[in-house]
């Protein structure tokens, strides 16, 4: 698992006033939630940014004060307008207790439906998932070297690893083979 370090400063002051100087400063206002308590700090945009934009699945191991936290981003508030971070959850991992995360999807094999000259439309990057931080993974996969034109790939077909449970309903479809309208003119033509 991907691990990005954030060096943050514990705040003691909390409300309007003492989040606007956080924010004046050029920092961001965050929260650890643990099932020890809440702890307050701010860090950086740059110390933040490898683990919000990105794609991948990664675990924040936060400095406060001393002490090191595994933890895992549970929100990000953004400025409406100028996509500025104003506030960050996170929620740390503790050993043994169950945690819920997004994990992204990915893909293997090569489906015949796009060797046909379909389109592969992906549904779902993430799929949320139940486990306990030694049994985390960063992705998961699902097979589609068998899915042919029109067909769908569903959350049921990925592949599981013990120890972790998908929250999301197994029907749900993650990725279709879409027919393009070229090949869909040429089959109304065959059959007429």
């Amino acid at each position: 698992m991907k691990v990005v370090s954030i060096t943050a400063e514990e705040r003691t002051e909390f409300g309007k006033k003492a989040t606007k100087e956080i924010r004046t400063a050029g920092k961001i206002p965050a929260v650890v939630y643990s099932v020890n308590g809440v702890t307050h700090f701010s860090t950086t945009p740059k110390a933040v940014k490898p683990l919000v934009y990105t794609p991948e699945f990664k675990v924040a191991e936060i400095e406060i004060a001393g002490a090191t936290k595994k933890a895992l981003i549970k929100a990000i508030d953004f400025h409406p307008v100028t996509d500025e971070i104003l506030h960050m959850d996170f929620i740390e991992m503790v050993e043994g207790q169950p945690i819920r995360a997004s994990i992204p999807v990915k893909f293997k094999g090569v489906s015949p439906g796009v060797k046909a000259g379909g389109k592969l439309i992906s549904n779902l990057r993430t799929v949320k998932v139940k486990a306990t931080p030694d049994t985390l993974v960063d992705e998961l996969y699902v097979d589609i070297s068998s899915l042919q034109l029109a067909e769908a790939v569903r959350v049921r077909d990925i592949e599981v690893p013990e120890g972790l449970s998908i929250e999301v309903d197994g029907a749900t479809p993650i990725a279709v083979v879409e027919v393009p309208r070229a090949l869909k003119s040429a089959a109304a033509k065959a059959e007429a």
